[in-house]
């Protein structure tokens, strides 16, 4: 898969594309392996949550913990490793992993009509938010790394994290 020929937006305002490397509802860590060009097993999740979203990065990003930039998509149904969703930006959920900034942007398939009128994070289940909170709050616990969470902020907040990782990425490219 060629990651760098897909663009992290779309030519709709706050759409971003997300390419998925874990579906929903799994325990299965897969990352994109750029070395291979292809995603591949990095490990099972040790405790028995399960990733409450479609789960990858938006390509041609980098965020400040040194990958590309985390994004969460709510999905009706899982989509699979590879698959690149044009996904609405809702707003970003700030955490620190191992002590870095590690930014999760949530957002909602743009085409999906099941989540057309959903465009802020008021629009979104309270209770998915916590669920998103309690897992990324706990799904390092058993691994001994340490998680904090912090706090959900608007979509204002998550388009800024957004530019600022493709202009990172643009840098880090043309040094």
């Amino acid at each position: 898969m060629q990651i760098d020929r897909i663009p992290p937006t779309t030519n709709e305002h706050g759409v971003a594309h997300a390419v998925i490397e874990i579906p929903r509802g799994r325990r299965s860590k897969f990352e994109f392996d750029r070395q291979f060009g292809a995603f591949k097993l990095d490990r099972y999740l040790y405790s028995a949550a399960h990733y409450p979203g479609d789960y990858g990065f938006v390509p041609n990003t980098l965020a400040d913990d040194g990958d590309a930039l985390d994004i969460l998509v709510m999905v009706s149904e899982p989509t699979f490793p590879g698959c690149v969703i044009a996904a609405r930006l809702l707003g970003v959920f700030q955490m620190t992993d191992g002590g870095r900034a590690d930014d999760k942007l949530l957002s909602v398939p743009y085409r999906d009509p099941l989540y057309h009128s959903y465009h802020e994070l008021a629009d979104v289940p309270p209770h998915f938010l916590i669920e998103v909170e309690h897992f990324f709050s706990t799904y390092k616990q058993l691994e001994g790394k340490e998680v904090k969470t912090g706090s959900w902020q608007p979509r204002s907040v998550a388009l800024d994290v957004l530019q600022r990782s493709i202009a990172a990425y643009g840098e880090a490219v043309n040094d």
